[in-house]
């Protein structure tokens, strides 16, 4: 059996946090919210991960964390080049944003070689999500010579548990059926917490729709099999082909429109683990501060020993 991996996508931009978010220590010992979810992952039964960065910051990752897991954890690094596309392209003049979450993952396309998960590098999950979503694809390579649907796997967050004070945030919300199988997701790009619950804006905030702050929103934590890079590997060309000329210089392969596309047309089935921990994460620069107490009081709780 092959163990599953984890993969941390950490070449994102950060534009709107204003800086290399990924590598900010949150607490008094210089450890970064990656501590935090290896760290969770690990006891999960994790022993290797897997980080996508830029070719650039290389250094800076392993001083700031890669050095150190990898006395504990095989760590791998892969870089995310906006260079990396099916011949045919080129990458339109002037264009220097990442290809997106699904592009991000196929980049580690040599060297994952079984069953593996997805996390931001700068969201922190808590150790519920980690666990199940192992244990899940552990279950799930066990079974693989069974005749079965193709399944993977979405840890689903309340999105009451993923808001910030300071802004506006991104979430797919997910309709899930009774049998706790993902029905759909809808990008709001632009959900605030409000004084009754939440409301998002489809019209950059002319105006608010109420938005069940219970309802499931996914924070890109994924499981897949190994055969999910075949499917990102042959969609990618079609995603250029028609989106370079819409929007050649942001357009971006995501990984929950691969999965929906699936979805649509019968091929797999997401199971949607419902977690209750709280995300915390640093979207602005003014969350840092949330961040920091966070930690300090699971750290002085107890969750974390040795950290």
């Amino acid at each position: 059996m092959k163990k599953p991996v984890l993969v941390i996508m950490a070449a994102g931009m950060g534009s709107r946090y204003g800086g290399l978010k990924q590598i900010d220590p949150v607490d008094d010992k210089g450890h970064i919210i990656m501590d935090f979810s290896i760290y969770d992952a690990r006891r999960a039964g994790f022993e290797e991960v897997i980080f996508i960065i830029k070719k650039e910051n290389e250094q800076l990752f392993r001083e700031a964390i890669g050095d150190r897991i990898s006395r504990t954890m095989k760590v791998h690094y892969v870089f995310q080049e906006i260079q990396d596309i099916p011949d045919g392209f080129k990458v339109p003049e002037g264009r220097k944003k990442p290809w997106g979450t699904g592009h991000a993952v196929l980049s580690a396309r040599d060297v994952i070689h079984g069953p593996f998960a997805v996390i931001n590098a700068d969201d922190y999950y808590g150790p519920e999500a980690l666990r199940l979503v192992y244990d899940f694809l552990a279950a799930q390579e066990n079974a693989a010579g069974e005749e079965q649907k193709q399944e993977y796997v979405m840890a689903g967050y309340l999105l009451k548990n993923t808001l910030t004070d300071n802004g506006s945030v991104a979430r797919g919300v997910c309709s899930v059926d009774d049998s706790g199988n993902l029905v759909s997701i809808v990008e709001r790009t632009k959900i605030i917490r409000t004084a009754d619950g939440a409301a998002y804006s489809e019209d950059d905030g002319k105006t608010w729709i109420q938005v069940d702050q219970d309802s499931v929103v996914s924070m890109n934590m994924w499981g897949f099999p190994e055969s999910f890079l075949g499917e990102l590997k042959e969609r990618f060309p079609r995603f250029l082909e028609r989106e370079l000329e819409r929007n050649p210089l942001k357009c971006e392969y995501f990984l929950p429109f691969v999965v929906n596309d699936l979805m649509e047309e019968g091929r797999v089935r997401v199971k949607v683990l419902t977690v209750h921990d709280v995300w915390h994460g640093v979207t602005y620069a003014e969350d840092k501060q949330e961040v920091v107490d966070a930690m300090r009081a699971l750290k002085e709780a107890g969750a974390y020993p040795g950290i």
